[in-house]
């Protein structure tokens, strides 16, 4: 049967509410080794780059804006740039930071945005965020004198330094790198180190016996659009128990045809939920599509929900995991 989920403000396991408690709207102090005071030396996407303690810093999608909140580092982000697709803000276990600091734009991420924000240090992937088509680079910013921070998960495909992680282990250096950009490592040591058990716990709990075949929905009537096994769905599905009929597409998002769809025949739909495309229209079009509508999956009803900020890189990723574990093993 479709999986309901709880409100995000009423979901929160102990663990992550212990997080919560001392990120959401606390202001961290810089480590004992004084790094907030001088520069910083990591990798973006495998090239190592110096970055200067940022105090402005403009934040795409909730991924990059939680990372940051994440680690108590509200007062260092001076707004948001937030799509449609995203869910409201309200709803987020990291609100209380988002009031403090303001949405910038509801549309894509742009360099004249930045520019007139007088950003010093942009956080987004490559390809969602930053984007040749669209002018905003890190190259190009770093001609501007602007810092920029690309999530690990995004790298397999940087031009010129693509690097490739997995979306958990991008998740976790993610946060690590901020905590040495910050000054924060403490900080991001012991955040990383609760989402690392919470993934644990997830994958000792998942069910025995053969994994059920998943399908990711996340979009598109003529053509579906999924997950590959670059993007975070992958990771939540193996670790809760489950397979991607698509874990062979080496891929972050990608256009499948229906009839890979049919021929994988998968027991569970997971329905990557939008704010602007809700996953009750995309679960009654599979239902009512006769090419889909005897897929095992629909003619049980075994649908989960999974929200668009569970399947993106940031750390409510790992809520996903979670949710989607307790839902295998309730099958």
């Amino acid at each position: 049967m479709t999986a309901t989920r709880p409100h995000p403000r009423t979901a929160i396991v102990p663990a992550v509410a212990a997080l919560l408690l001392t990120a959401c709207g606390a202001e961290v102090e810089p480590d004992d080794e004084g790094d907030a005071a001088g520069p910083a030396r990591v990798e973006r996407c495998g090239e190592e780059v110096e970055y200067r303690l940022p105090e402005r810093a403009v934040v795409y999608e909730a991924g990059s804006a939680d990372k940051l909140f994440a680690l108590g580092l509200a007062d260092h982000v001076h707004g948001y740039v937030m799509p449609p697709a995203n869910p409201p803000v309200t709803e987020s276990p990291w609100a209380e930071d988002y009031a403090r600091v303001g949405m910038l734009s509801d549309d894509l991420l742009n360099r004249e945005l930045v520019v007139d924000a007088e950003a010093d240090l942009v956080v987004a992937g490559w390809q969602s965020g930053f984007s040749e088509e669209r002018g905003i680079t890190p190259e190009i910013l770093d001609g501007l004198g602007i810092q920029s921070f690309m999530h690990s998960e995004t790298c397999y495909n940087y031009p010129g330094h693509p690097v490739e992680f997995t979306p958990f282990d991008g998740l976790y250096r993610d946060l690590e790198l901020l905590g040495e950009i910050f000054g924060v490592r403490p900080r991001a040591a012991e955040v990383v180190s609760e989402l690392r058990e919470r993934v644990a716990a997830v994958e000792e709990a998942a069910p025995e016996g053969r994994a059920p075949r998943v399908f990711v929905y996340d979009s598109g009537t003529d053509q579906p659009f999924t997950s590959g096994n670059q993007a975070p769905p992958q990771e939540i599905i193996d670790v809760a128990g489950g397979e991607n009929i698509f874990a062979d597409l080496t891929d972050r998002w990608t256009s499948v045809s229906w009839e890979a769809v049919v021929e994988a025949e998968p027991e569970v739909v997971v329905i990557v939920d939008y704010q602007d495309q809700p996953a009750e229209e995309k679960i009654a079009f599979l239902k009512s599509n006769p090419v889909t509508s005897r897929l095992p999956a629909v003619v049980d009803d075994a649908f989960f929900v999974l929200d668009y900020n569970e399947a993106i890189s940031g750390p409510r990723v790992v809520d996903g995991a979670e949710a989607f574990g307790a839902y295998l093993r309730d099958r």
